[in-house]
């Protein structure tokens, strides 16, 4: 990255913060005032703490798959649906099992369920844009909506709690089900490890291998990389299936780590989030962890500003956005002035 890009993504940086002092001051709050509240939120105590790293696991997860996808030229919308199906996977092993398995067992069985669930809907929706020429956008956004309808219908039918249907999900699983956490926070150290890994292995697979030396040339140009002897739709059907596992495993750690249970929003729309992160990282998987810490930092922090200023919690996805947004257009202004216009254009 050149002199001038550094330069433009600091302009973007900063005309995004002051955006959203603007805003900030338009609502008739103090931005310093927010900054310190979301601080507070989001590290003031070790349970607030322990909730960032809760969140930093799985949104990780789904940025490493999205890398994969993205570098393969695909737009993998359908990542909320991933996680909802990784997560109905985990549940229905767990309910399958019924207490007859060892605890570590029966929950790394879970987790693979949460992985096969995730890349089996990964690669349905790469099926019908491989095979179906469906656009990936349009089969991903669908795929969601039928991963959102299975997971309501099992949690008011078939799974409902015991003489009620409720939107608070299905009845609790055993405590010894739950992966371990430090001391009294939401934090799992299993969800950590399990996140750190699988941004070590996407680093080394997108920068260091054969396979991801291929995702890159069949995300450049497919048609020529199948005349250069690359199997363009194999590895198009991988990078849907690796990044529906990642996504499928995050879905299992909502429920074994943090909600203990299958909720309606299971997903707590990380999948988007992690659109979100990717794009601000430039795809570049060594980004993924500042970035995703520093938005999970935001979405808790936030949490704490009806409490302390009456303001809405959504205050966070206005300042993620705007970040996304003006450093999008800081690239999009790079690239032009590195390039330039044709000659003869006006």
């Amino acid at each position: 990255m050149g002199q001038r890009t550094w330069i433009l993504q600091g302009l973007a940086l900063l005309a995004a913060l002051l955006f959203v002092a603007v805003v900030i001051l338009w609502v008739g709050a103090s931005p310093l005032q927010v900054a310190r509240s979301m601080w507070s939120g989001a590290f003031g105590t070790e349970a607030q703490f322990g909730r960032v790293l809760a969140t930093l696991a799985p949104l990780s997860l789904c940025c490493c798959g999205l890398v994969l996808t993205f570098v393969a030229g695909l737009y993998n919308l359908g990542i909320e649906g991933q996680i909802t199906i990784g997560a109905i996977a985990a549940t229905f092993l767990l309910r399958l099992e019924d207490g007859r398995l060892p605890p570590t067992l029966a929950i790394t069985l879970a987790l693979g369920a949460g992985i096969l669930g995730g890349a089996g809907w990964g690669w349905l929706a790469g099926i019908l844009n491989v095979f179906g020429r469906v656009n990936e956008i349009f089969a991903g956004l669908g795929l969601n909506f039928v991963a959102q309808g299975w997971v309501l219908y099992l949690i008011f039918g078939p799974w409902k709690r015991p003489g009620v249907a409720s939107m608070s999900g299905t009845e609790l699983l055993e405590p010894s089900l739950w992966l371990p956490t430090w001391g009294r926070s939401e934090a799992s150290p299993v969800a950590l490890f399990l996140a750190l890994l699988a941004l070590g292995l996407t680093v080394m697979v997108v920068r260091n291998t054969r396979f991801g030396l291929q995702l890159r040339a069949v995300g450049k140009n497919p048609l020529a990389a199948f005349r250069l002897g690359i199997p363009s739709t194999q590895r198009l059907l991988m990078a849907f299936g690796c990044c529906g596992g990642l996504a499928g495993l995050a879905g299992a750690l909502q429920v074994l780590a943090l909600f203990h249970r299958l909720i309606p929003n299971i997903s707590s729309n990380l999948g988007f989030l992690a659109l979100l992160v990717v794009m601000l990282a430039g795809f570049n998987p060594l980004l993924i962890l500042p970035i995703a810490f520093f938005f999970s930092s935001l979405n808790i922090g936030s949490l704490q500003l009806p409490l302390s200023l009456q303001l809405e919690s959504s205050l966070a996805g206005v300042i993620q956005g705007s970040l996304v947004l003006f450093v999008l257009l800081a690239q999009g202004i790079s690239r032009r002035y590195r390039f330039g216009p044709s000659k003869g254009s006006v």
